[in-house]
């Protein structure tokens, strides 16, 4: 099985792009390897400059925890069990939609993370880039 590097990343942004024309917003896309470490980010003309950081946090969120960022959501409301975890790994935790796991049988290898318009068109952007990434063939990379 291959690890994440710098040509899945392309792949995975490039369909996540193509997901974000579509949508007609333009957004900062994020790859990390398993590791949390950066393999690539793309901002998309005229993105805003704070998804940057956003997009980052959400793949380091699904990396560090395994997990969708959105699964954080309820969990983190006032009164709930997890409230205040986006405070803690010096507010690098994100607990909204737009950051996914990207998982080969059982393994997580990397993450994505989108930022740069809605939650809901977040969460469809990544989507795109993680079909990108199930339909790879990794022995072959």
């Amino acid at each position: 099985m291959g690890k994440m590097n710098l040509e899945i990343a392309k792949k995975i942004i490039e369909q996540a792009e193509d997901e974000a024309s579509e949508v007609g917003v333009q957004m900062v896309i994020s790859v990390l390897d398993e590791g949390g470490n950066l393999i690539a980010t793309h901002r998309m003309d005229d993105a805003w400059l704070a998804s940057i950081d956003i997009a980052q946090n959400k793949a380091w969120t699904s990396v560090a925890l395994k997990m969708p960022t959105s699964n954080l959501e309820e969990a983190t409301v006032p009164n709930a069990e997890l409230y205040g975890l986006n405070t803690t790994n010096q507010g690098r935790i994100v607990v909204f939609g737009g950051g996914f796991p990207l998982e080969r049988n059982g393994k997580v290898l990397g993450a994505i993370g989108v930022s740069g318009s809605t939650v809901p068109n977040d969460v469809k952007v990544a989507e795109a880039g993680v079909k990108a990434f199930n339909e790879l063939n990794l022995e072959n990379m």
